[in-house]
């Protein structure tokens, strides 16, 4: 008879929905999935931090840090970024068309196959510069500016 062996069921995707969680310490974490939509993420620290997949739906992310975060196929449509560190994060194929930006700092973003509306083009183009140390792409190319 064989050696019976089975995997561990995958953990559920964590819901923040719709939660208060200003100032919240995500940095470094594993946030693959996770859903934060309507969330208010005022000053959030997600340095780092993995968050492919994960849905930001209407989220408010004044004044936090996605500094180096990877949010590769990330929803981010109806977001509010202003004041956002998003220095060196990966966007690649995320979801913003309804985003809004203002005063984020960009330099180093990769955001390849991002969908934007002319108005956050044109105020993401205004400040892009450098280069993403993961993808080595441009973030003005990746703009297209």
């Amino acid at each position: 008879m064989g050696v019976l062996s089975w995997a561990a069921p995958a953990p559920a995707a964590m819901d923040y929905a719709k939660q208060v969680l200003i100032g919240a310490d995500f940095r470094e974490a594993d946030l693959r999935g996770v859903t934060f939509n309507l969330t208010n993420l005022r000053d959030a620290d997600f340095t780092g931090a993995d968050l492919r997949g994960a849905s930001l739906f209407g989220a408010k992310l004044q004044d936090a840090s996605l500094r180096g975060a990877d949010l590769r196929e990330a929803t981010l449509d109806s977001a509010v970024f202003n004041g956002t560190d998003l220095r060196d994060a990966v966007l690649e194929d995320a979801f913003a068309f309804n985003t809004r930006f203002q005063s984020v700092a960009i330099d180093g973003a990769d955001f390849t196959n991002v969908p934007l509306r002319a108005d956050a083009l044109k105020t993401l183009c205004a400040s892009a510069s450098g280069t993403n140390p993961i993808t080595g792409r441009n973030t003005r190319d990746t703009l297209g500016c």
